[in-house]
């Protein structure tokens, strides 16, 4: 065993003073790429939102219970959850009508009480923007913006929504659930990529993917997967739903949920935003807070969730992975420009981690790499990386792995409901037996 390890080792530092030399040319290429359009991306770098959002200074200051209230900012997800339950439910309910941006964003705060409090903030907020939008001291670009907010906020409010969390700050973040967290004995959480805010998240077709994805799962769920649009299974709420419908398709008796996190400062665009690690840095403690808020709160899933991370997406999660502990079962990356490691292994986590890239996916042609700051390294779906490879068959674009009818969306679904010995691996009709043996085996 010792002797395996070692040779594990030196195999690892043998990969990467290989890729030492084709470091150099495609950082070259990436440094090129990137200074060509670094006018307009710096124009266009995002602010990364991190903290708590309004309403700490009020909260902090609120002395109504007789005692201090957990600090939004510094207590852990386990400290909030037991001073939840140390509350009566008035004043559960006192807390989340005073304070509703604080509570609905508390991690390890109750996931019903989260969902009430968001209620109560999406409202005040959307009221809010229908004010501005028809302030005359605001400019015309301004009593636009502001209606365009107060519709998006009114999509949310609409139907059975589930919102975990709601931060209306800068382009806005958004947590929001699909299917009973309660009662769920398999879950799974989507950590989407670059472009994605509140304004892309809650369009009207969005909108309408989590009205109906919110529904009562009957007979007729198990063909849901079937009839998502391609075009709703690009954004955050139609993966959800797509995911959903798959698993509800492949486990019709199972208890299901699924969680779109958008609770990190996205990049827009192919700018300096997307090549560094800098918004990733600020939204994995982000990630990591939401995880384990999800395992300590009153109301949280049976069993730990899988983490699909797609795009940069999968950057957040490289960052995050090390504090994953046991709150995460398993972790999967799709088209990833990499996850800033050089192996699994040095993710430093003990969840499954998996990869898939498809052959038709432009982020092939990234280069994987990471030097002066750009760059996100090792491609996770190389064979030397180290992650289980899943099959793609179906997929067709950097957007679709959440497509019903793919071998990616079934993958992901097998994953979430643990049925790992069902899962797809990245072979060829034409692949060696031997191929296809050993990665069952690796499962097992």
């Amino acid at each position: 065993m010792a002797q395996r390890g070692q040779r594990d080792a030196a195999g690892r530092r043998g990969r990467r003073r290989g890729r030492g030399g084709r470091a150099l040319v495609a950082a070259a290429l990436t440094v090129t790429t990137v200074a060509g359009t670094a006018g307009w991306a710096v124009a266009h770098q995002q602010p990364a939102i991190t903290g708590p959002p309004p309403g700490a200074a009020a909260w902090r200051a609120d002395t109504s219970l007789g005692r201090q209230l957990p600090d939004p900012a510094t207590a852990s997800p386990t400290a909030v959850a037991r001073f939840f339950a140390g509350l009566d439910p008035a004043e559960r309910h006192s807390l989340a009508v005073h304070h509703p941006l604080i509570v609905g964003n508390l991690d390890g705060a109750p996931v019903t009480l989260r969902y009430a409090a968001n209620a109560r903030a999406l409202a005040a907020e959307r009221d809010r923007q229908r004010a501005r939008a028809t302030d005359g001291a605001l400019t015309d670009q301004g009593r636009t913006w502001a209606r365009e907010r107060a519709a998006e906020y009114t999509a949310l409010l609409s139907g059975d929504r589930q919102i975990l969390a709601f931060d209306p700050r800068d382009r806005g973040q958004l947590v929001e659930v699909f299917g009973d967290l309660t009662t769920a004995r398999r879950t799974a959480v989507i950590v989407p990529g670059s472009d994605v805010d509140l304004g892309s998240y809650a369009t009207a077709d969005a909108a309408d993917s989590a009205r109906t994805a919110n529904a009562a799962f009957t007979a007729s769920t198990a063909n849901a997967a079937d009839t998502e649009s391609p075009s709703n299974a690009r954004t955050p709420v139609g993966m959800a739903r797509a995911l959903r419908g798959e698993l509800a398709r492949q486990a019709p008796g199972t208890g299901t949920a699924v969680i779109s996190w958008t609770g990190y400062s996205t990049p827009v665009g192919l700018g300096l935003d997307a090549a560094t690690g800098r918004l990733a840095a600020a939204g994995a403690p982000r990630l990591d807070r939401f995880l384990a808020g999800l395992a300590a709160a009153d109301g949280a899933p049976a069993a730990p969730p899988a983490v699909l991370c797609h795009s940069y997406g999968s950057v957040v999660c490289g960052r995050a992975a090390h504090r994953f502990g046991a709150a995460v079962a398993d972790l999967v990356v799709l088209g990833s420009p990499g996850v800033r490691a050089e192996h699994a292994a040095d993710l430093g986590t003990s969840a499954r981690v998996w990869a898939a890239r498809d052959g038709a996916d432009w982020i092939g042609r990234v280069p994987h790499v990471q030097l002066f700051g750009l760059g996100h390294g090792a491609d996770p779906a190389a064979a030397d990386f180290g992650a289980r490879r899943l099959s793609t068959a179906g997929v067709n674009d950097h957007a679709e792995y959440f497509l019903p009818g793919t071998e990616s969306l079934r993958n992901l679904a097998r994953i979430t409901l643990g049925d790992l010995t069902a899962v797809r691996c990245a072979v060829t009709a034409d692949s060696p037996p031997a191929a296809v043996s050993e990665c069952v085996d690796d499962l097992r």
